[in-house]
């Protein structure tokens, strides 16, 4: 029972990231008395995450795994708030010109911090306590509180909820006010399909390959190494392009290469082991991952009021990842049917629906995005 109860708090470490929506009215209607709306709460995330970060120091997880598990959920509480802060702060300070170069510079800061906190983490650890290693990350979130000292202050909207009631309701009204209800709600259905096809292949990749034959540290070497490099060159050069070509050719073109890229695995999935075909893979899937990536954050800034960036975004992506943890679930079950270059088609095949949708809210002729705040 004391197992289950332990394995039942480990399992609820990430639900914060899924129900952030909930709280993140709060982040629109307080403003906190320094700092102003966005950076107030970016630093109060960040001084509760270096607290939280800390106490994870002082945990014994031999003698009470639970309370490590509660304080996991704690960093996760925290650290969902500081992305909803984060969020309608990307979303408030940047004009649609400098939309690429701002999600490509987030993304990158994202993926670095991803590689400090995770292979850095684990190296430090051959050569100092566990304890320390928290103490060490706790101390790092103070880059972080810099950066909000000297980060500008984006300019408030003409109106500032005053009332949570206000906060969680007009969100919703603004939306389909904006957008109108039929439009609003194929938008919202885009959300769930466009990088759909994508999510089914990657969630598969590893079993895949290990399948095919590759060694469990080929494909870490490849995916954690080369495959995150290539992420993060995909997404610059898609940030770069976005501010040239514009939300809306964007998300036609990044979408296109993104299904198109879910082919390379097909290809393997037919040739069989081959490993310069799959670094080849990896690096053409992450790649195109990024690009479409750049276009669909730059699309969910683009849909927010500013009055709301907060609960929009924070439903907006909230919406995107239950869904894609929802829709992606039948994947082992479709491979183990239908075999791997069935799947890998099919995978190619699942992306077209929310490409479809694309003339409806964002014609390739228009200069206009989808979405004028």
């Amino acid at each position: 029972m004391i197992g289950y109860c332990k394995l039942y708090y480990i399992t609820l470490v990430s639900l914060p990231y899924t129900l952030k929506f909930l709280w993140s009215p709060l982040l629109d209607s307080i403003v906190p008395p320094f700092l102003g709306r966005r950076r107030g709460w970016l630093l109060i995330s960040q001084v509760a995450l270096l607290v939280a970060i800390a106490m994870m120091g002082l945990q014994n997880p031999r003698s009470a795994l639970n309370l490590l598990a509660i304080n996991a959920i704690v960093i996760a509480l925290f650290s969902a708030t500081q992305d909803i802060a984060a969020d309608a702060y990307r979303t408030d300070v940047l004009e649609e010109p400098e939309m690429g170069a701002g999600v490509a510079i987030f993304v990158l800061g994202y993926r670095a911090a991803l590689l400090v906190t995770g292979s850095l983490a684990l190296i430090l650890a051959d050569y100092i306590p566990w304890n320390q290693v928290y103490f060490f990350m706790s101390a790092l979130m103070a880059i972080g509180m810099m950066a909000v000292f000297f980060a500008p202050e984006p300019v408030s909207p003409p109106q500032i909820p005053t009332s949570l009631k206000a906060a969680v309701v007009e969100p919703f009204l603004d939306f389909f006010h904006r957008k109108g209800v039929q439009r609003g709600a194929m938008i919202l259905v885009f959300i769930v399909l466009y990088k759909l096809g994508d999510a089914v292949a990657n969630t598969m990749s590893t079993p895949f390959l290990l399948q095919t034959g590759f060694s469990q540290t080929d494909i870490g070497a490849i995916k954690g190494g080369m495959g995150l490099l290539a992420t993060i060159v995909g997404t610059l050069t898609g940030g770069a392009f976005l501010s040239k070509m514009g939300i809306n050719r964007s998300l036609w073109i990044f979408g296109g290469f993104q299904a198109i890229s879910n082919l390379a695995y097909l290809a393997l999935a037919n040739l069989g082991y081959n490993y310069p075909f799959m670094v080849l893979t990896i690096n053409i899937e992450n790649f195109c991952a990024g690009l479409g990536t750049a276009a669909f954050l730059g699309f969910f800034m683009s849909l927010c009021n500013r009055e709301y960036s907060a609960t929009q975004y924070a439903l907006l992506s909230s919406l995107y990842a239950f869904s894609q943890g929802i829709l992606v679930s039948p994947a082992g079950a479709i491979a183990k049917n239908t075999g791997w270059p069935l799947f890998f088609f099919l995978s190619f095949v699942i992306s077209f629906p929310g490409l479809a949708l694309l003339p409806i809210f964002a014609p390739w002729h228009s200069s206009d995005s989808v979405n004028k705040r």
